[in-house]
């Protein structure tokens, strides 16, 4: 499909990329939704009615028909599933007294941003009346309702979702970053749900970047689009994967919104924020990496080198990286005593950090684990006055030696690493820089944000190489 007529409504089911949704569907709690909107004055697209009629369906036992698999929906910025879930729980909290909702988002910001628009829709004049009150505090709040329904919030990496119980809607926001643990310990608050058609769980997010925490999300998609993913719904809004990024006639293909609810003024806003190629390809066009995409290095053979119950080594180094994007890595690396084979992990759980922590983290591991570490040289001066046992940076000719280092490491089977997502897909990914030397040749790092985690690996295994002569790798 490459073009739709502007006066038919289209069916989501041929406008998506990809939408499916269990069969048994018999009745949907949607009408009531729509009609409960529409007095207080929380409206609808058409993709956005279609969709809820499909996620408020429930069959001949009265269950939603997604009750235990979930909502996905993988769909651009600006499209409108955020107000869409939103506006939705706003109006079931209305209908059914005591509804729980407990909403969670992976960034303290985009945690702000929903409570501030929550904010507002409970201040309208409509709405106000059903609203007892709204509190806000230390980036958590919560909206209660007068007749005990309560929405929550709060950011996941604060450590907000865990703990409750008979909740009766989830959101994940921001899904695409979701660790496996986190999602667990959230989840379960589902099981003794009082509604009477089950919880729901709602799973909203754009494509993962290599470097995400994005395995739940992407299993989802591949369930989806393998037709295996029989109690589950799953929505994926995006552009062609194959057009050019500047391709204007993708615009209503990855924003059924526009141009009636996003005009061109904010599609051209939205482009120049996300100054990144790759970031307006996710968070813009909503396209998915292609899965056959592979990097320089021997990723089959680094599968095989897998081992995540290392016992740690008495004697470590750090290695520390920032990406294109931002996001910090830090990297530990050892001598294995059992084997005498050299074990990499990524800290802190293989989770990126913000760059802004990466010198005070950097400080509590050399600290706590006694090893120095080495990082860019534009952290050098940072690192020295916090007082990090830190190691000279590496020199161009370092730099190409050390990424010859990885290659011939795996390709040797002499290391093992923690099999962390993280470091496997920048393992996966990763490029070699175009050089007319062999001798001077290093990774790709301009416009490759998934080289950080392999980056800060490499530091760390140079550092353990040239300054750790004690233990020093031949």
């Amino acid at each position: 499909m490459t073009s739709k007529t502007a006066t038919s409504t289209p069916r989501l089911s041929e406008y998506a990329r990809h939408f499916s949704y269990p069969t048994g569907i018999t009745k949907t709690v949607w009408t009531r939704v729509e009609a409960k909107g529409k007095q207080v004055g929380l409206g609808f697209d058409w993709w956005q009615s279609q969709l809820g009629t499909v996620c408020l369906g429930y069959g001949t036992d009265g269950k939603y028909v997604a009750t235990v698999g979930g909502i996905g929906m993988s769909i651009p910025r600006q499209v409108g599933k955020t107000y869409f879930v939103m506006a939705l729980l706003f109006i079931m909290c209305i209908l059914f007294p005591g509804y729980k909702v407990v909403w969670t988002s992976h960034h303290m910001r985009t945690t702000t941003k929903t409570l501030t628009t929550m904010k507002g829709l409970s201040k309208r004049r409509k709405i106000a009346p059903f609203v007892r009150s709204v509190r806000v505090a230390n980036g958590e709040g919560q909206i209660e309702f007068t007749n005990d329904s309560i929405i929550m919030f709060g950011a996941r990496s604060q450590g907000f979702g865990r703990g409750f119980d008979e909740i009766d809607a989830e959101v994940f926001d921001e899904a695409q970053i979701l660790d496996t643990k986190a999602l667990e310990d959230m989840v379960a608050a589902t099981n003794q749900s009082r509604h009477e058609h089950g919880a729901l769980l709602f799973y909203l997010g754009t494509p993962p970047r290599p470097t995400d925490q994005s395995d739940d999300f992407t299993a989802r998609r591949k369930e989806a689009w393998a037709g295996e993913a029989r109690d589950a719904i799953w929505l994926e809004i995006g552009a062609e994967p194959k057009s050019a990024p500047d391709d204007r006639s993708q615009w209503p293909l990855m924003n059924p919104s526009y141009p009636k609810r996003t005009p061109i003024e904010s599609m051209l806003r939205l482009k120049a924020n996300l100054k990144d190629p790759d970031s307006w390809n996710r968070e813009g066009r909503g396209v998915w990496d292609d899965e056959e995409v592979k990097g320089d290095l021997d990723y089959g053979r680094w599968k095989d080198l897998a081992d995540s119950g290392a016992e740690r080594g008495t004697e470590v180094c750090f290695g520390v990286d920032v990406a294109e994007d931002r996001s910090g890595w830090i990297a530990v690396t050892w001598r294995r005593e059992a084997d005498d084979l050299v074990q990499v992990m990524l800290v802190n759980d293989g989770r990126a950090l913000p760059a802004h922590r990466l010198v005070d983290e950097a400080k509590r591991l050399t600290d706590a684990w006694a090893g120095p570490v080495m990082g860019p040289r534009s952290f050098e001066d940072d690192f020295d006055k916090a007082g990090v046992d830190v190691l000279p940076p590496m020199s161009s000719a370092d730099a190409a030696e050390a990424c010859s280092q990885l290659d011939n490491l795996i390709a040797s089977g002499e290391l093992r690493h923690g099999n962390q997502t993280a470091l496997n897909e920048s393992v996966r990914l990763v490029k070699w820089r175009r050089s007319s030397n062999p001798a001077e040749r290093t990774f790709q790092l301009a416009g490759a944000p998934e080289a950080g985690p392999v980056m800060a690996v490499v530091r760390a295994l140079h550092g353990l190489d040239k300054y750790q002569s004690a233990f020093a790798i031949h």
